[in-house]
Order: structure tokens, then sequence, then C-alpha cells
């Protein structure tokens, strides 16, 4: 292993971010120990373009390095091929790269970028590409349930980060949030109106396995709106269209179709700012919604809830123990068991309390 005194001398940082958007919502407590760590250093960060706005106006890192299969910019990776992003790092002079996915290609690619010192955990048999190999924690041969948030922040704390925070946060900016208001404004909400507005996130891309169905969204919306009084937006990914129109169909209570008004994941981040609880399923909005504090009911079915815990006080998890689960599988290959037996009341019952809880806290401050 190298010298952490020599990390610790390193002037320009590169960190490998993520794939998934709740990953990458995830990171944000690490990358805000890396700059504890390096106050002085230039901290630039690597990611998808898919991903990319979840990190923006992030005030840890100084510089974003797009991956785009079209480069914006002369000053972007010439397409996102591994060569060609080495071969543009090679010339950006890192001393260190901090790999926080597990995969062979991210190692590969720090490698041929000739980035001195490569840190990340001994994954995809990529260890003899690494520089510092972080150990993985395995029971029986089978790698023991971490928290990706926790995991991620295991470098932080092997690089000398002492007790670093799990608190998620994510950033907006003024044009995003002026976008949203408008976006809310149009579908009959203010902030001021006096109305909860719940949002819904049907979709997941893990995996049909991992979603909960269409029309029991729709039956805690129509519980939403006529027990709490609340206003209903609903949000998903551009490949998750026909979830929505699902959800939509299968009710006559209106609702702020964000995607269809235009929302993008930069967008979105804004519209959850305002939101008053959301629903979801165990993907990317859920982690938005915890790192601006918005309370959170996640619905649970195959994933083990292990292994994306996010300490959040706000959130509550519905899911039932069945026999054949966490299986982590992203088709069930049985009768869906631990998706069928939540119900709307489960859900409702959840979105109840939490608001309850908010409600005595706003009167006892």
């Amino acid at each position: 292993m190298s010298d952490l005194k020599q990390y610790r001398q390193s002037e320009k940082l590169l960190v490998v971010m993520p794939t998934w958007v709740g990953d990458c919502v995830m990171a944000v407590p690490t990358l805000r120990a890396f700059r504890q760590l390096y106050p002085n250093a230039h901290i630039a960060a690597l990611i998808k373009e898919g991903a990319l706005p979840i990190i923006e106006d992030c005030p840890y890192i100084n510089r974003i390095i797009p991956i785009r299969k079209r480069p914006a910019s002369s000053d972007e990776p010439r397409g996102g091929g591994p060569m060609k992003v080495a071969r543009y790092l090679a010339k950006e002079n890192f001393d260190t790269a901090i790999l926080l996915p597990n995969s062979f290609r991210t190692a590969l690619m720090a490698r041929m970028a000739l980035i001195p010192r490569r840190v990340g955990y001994d994954r995809d048999g990529r260890g003899f590409l690494l520089t510092d190999r972080l150990m993985v924690r395995r029971e029986n041969g089978k790698f023991i349930p971490v928290s990706t948030l926790d995991y991620y922040l295991g470098i932080a704390r092997y690089l000398g980060a002492q007790q670093p925070s799990h608190q998620m946060e994510l950033f907006t900016n003024e044009q995003n949030d002026a976008k949203a208001l408008d976006m809310l404004k149009q579908g009959g909400w203010t902030p001021d109106c006096g109305k909860p507005l719940v949002m819904l996130n049907p979709g997941a891309r893990y995996g049909e396995a991992k979603m909960w169905y269409p029309d029991r969204f729709a039956q805690v919306a129509r519980m939403c709106v006529d027990k709490l009084d609340a206003t209903i937006a609903i949000t998903g990914a551009p490949r998750e269209r026909n979830i929505l129109d699902e959800v939509i169909a299968s009710t006559d209570v209106p609702m702020i179709d964000l995607p269809k008004m235009g929302m993008d994941l930069g967008t979105l981040k804004s519209v959850v700012k305002h939101a008053t609880l959301m629903v979801s399923n165990d993907t990317g909005p859920r982690h938005i919604a915890a790192a601006f504090g918005v309370p959170v009911v996640t619905v649970f079915g195959p994933t083990d809830p292990r292994w994306t815990e996010i300490d959040f006080e706000h959130e509550r998890i519905v899911r039932v123990d069945v026999f054949c689960g966490p299986c982590q599988k992203r088709t069930c290959p049985l009768d869906h068991r631990c998706m069928t037996q939540v119900t709307p009341e489960m859900v409702f019952e959840q979105v109840q309390e939490l608001l309850s809880s908010e409600s005595k806290q706003e009167t006892s401050a």
C-alpha cells in the first residue's frame, strides 16, 4: 500500500463516480469527506452523462468531467470508450484516482491514464491494477451486505477521514428552481396553497421485480387526495413512460405529470425540494428526497434494504418477509409475493404516520 502522507500531499484528484443515480446521491457525503481531507486540492469528478445533473452545483468538487457518446465541447473526452477516456485523462496529469465503482473497466482506465495512485475496492478481479486495494467483508464466500453510502465512506476513512458524516445533500441552481416552481404552478400547486404535495415515483431501473404495481400507486394517490387533501405529482424517467401512464389511467385523481411538462434530472431535484412527501420504489428519487430532507415511504420487494440503507429518520420502509427473499433478482421466477402482499393501506398508513410526526415536530418548534 502507498504512504498516506504522500496522498495528503496530492494536488489533483480524480473521483470516478458510480453509474446509478441513487448511488451518485449516496456518494456525495464521500465527496464532502474528500474535500475536508484535502481542502486545497483540485478535485474532479468523472461521471456518465445520465447521472451528471446529480452533482451539478456541488461545492465539493472543482470540475465535472462528463462521459458522453458525443462530447459537447473540446474540453471533454472524445467519446465514452475506456481508451478514449484514458487518453484524455492522461493529459490532465491527475496524481490520484479514487474509484467508487467496483468495475474492472474503471481500474483499467485509470491505469491506462498513467495515474500514479489508484485507490478502490479489490473487486471484479482488478486488484493488480490498484495501488491501494481495500478488502471487502465476506462471510462463507459471500459479500456481507453493507450500505452503499457507508461503502463509499469506507474509502474516505481509509484515507484518513475521522467519523465522516452520513448526511446526504444535493444542490440546485436558480434556473432549475424557477423552472420547477413554474411546472408546479402550471399543475395547480404553489408553496403557499396550503395543500401537501405528494410525489409518486412508480418506476425503477433495476428491473420489473423491484416495482410495486401501478394500480396500487394510484390507490395511494386516491387516499392522499381524499384523506389529506393533497396535490399529487408523478415522476419517472423517459423509459418509464408506460408505467406512469398506467398509474394515471388507474384513477381519476388529477396528477401533475412532471415528465410531460419537460422535467429532467436537474429540475427533478428542484421539484423534490418542494415536496411534502414522496412514495417511491427503491430507486434514485428516493435518495434525492432524503438528500433534501423530504419524508419518503419506500416500497421494498426483492432487494435487501441493507445494501441501500441511508440513515434517514424521515423514511419509512414498507416490505414483507417472504421465504424466497430478499433474492436480488430483476425478474421474479415465482409469483412476486414480496410485492403482491404489500397493500395500498400498508403504504398509506406510513404516509399518515410520517406526516403526523412532521406536523407534531413543527407544532412543538
